[in-house]
């Protein structure tokens, strides 16, 4: 596991999200994680899509299931999973911009409903949901063994755990540590970034019987050049983003970067992604 050289609080977090707010819909949308190209000739929209709708086959859904969609950004997978799938979805987020965005982007009341908790602190009952998803949201939070216990606590036995993971890769150089995976946790607001064995070791102590891991590193990389390309684009035809970037009021504006050492650190195989699928075993 690779940390970040500075402590990673959750109201870091919330304010990486709140600060970044507008850049993140106008670059990728509402959906605020990696696309998945199977073939190659998705467009982003179509790419962000298949990865929420990998997720929904993972979770094994049935109409009617109870979903907690954890670290929900923008409630796109959310909206998804109870628009397609018939899901009843509780989405949460640390970020008040995102929660509201997503309130006002909804047409059905309350499903999917989303909430400003810290999973940490979260008031979800036990074996409240049928399945869990957390796609790219595990990374910020800091007692990455407690994440997985309180999964296996609000879930209910024979419930599907997914989790979609930006990872540390294998026998890490120095020099992919000190110039990639250490700076974008730090900047990306990750307290520490865990490999695919620390990932299984966390899900099994808490619990879980691993169904799957699936590595689409290759299919979810090419997330990051198409974003890098979209902010320059952005620095040139609206001034709004020189100016954030300007000011030094904006402590997350060194993402501008970060989308760069990213990038990299895929190319290096300094960085993984990777699905993972678990169970909660029945009594």
């Amino acid at each position: 596991m690779v940390e970040s050289s500075l402590p990673i609080s959750v109201d870091d977090v919330a304010r990486h999200y709140d600060q970044l707010d507008g850049f993140y819909r106008e670059i990728w949308g509402e959906h605020v994680h990696h696309g998945l190209w199977e073939t190659g000739r998705e467009s982003s929209d179509e790419a962000v899509r298949a990865m929420s709708h990998l997720v929904a086959a993972k979770a094994a859904l049935v109409p009617g299931a109870e979903v907690c969609d954890l670290g929900c950004g923008y409630g796109g997978t959310s909206r998804l999973l109870a628009d397609e799938y018939g899901a009843r979805v509780t989405g949460l987020t640390v970020s008040p911009a995102q929660q509201c965005y997503a309130a006002e982007v909804t047409h059905t009341p309350g499903n999917p409903s989303y909430l400003v908790e810290d999973w940490m602190r979260n008031r979800r009952p036990d074996e409240a949901f049928d399945a869990l998803v957390a796609i790219e949201s595990t990374e910020h939070m800091a007692d990455k063994p407690r994440v997985f216990s309180e999964a296996a606590r609000v879930l209910k036995p024979g419930g599907r755990l997914v989790v979609c993971a930006w990872l540390a890769g294998d026998a890490l150089k120095p020099w992919q540590v000190r110039h990639l995976v250490e700076p974008v946790c730090r900047e990306g607001r990750l307290p520490a970034m865990g490999t695919e064995e620390d990932y299984v070791a966390w899900m099994e102590q808490a619990g879980f019987a691993m169904k799957e891991r699936l590595d689409v590193t290759r299919k979810v990389s090419r997330t990051w050049p198409i974003c890098a390309w979209r902010f320059v684009v952005g620095l040139i035809r609206r001034p709004g983003y020189l100016r954030f970037l300007l000011d030094a009021r904006n402590d997350n504006r060194i993402f501008a970067i970060t989308m760069v050492r990213i990038w990299v650190a895929y190319r290096t195989k300094a960085m993984r992604y990777v699905v993972f699928v678990a169970e909660k075993p029945t009594r």
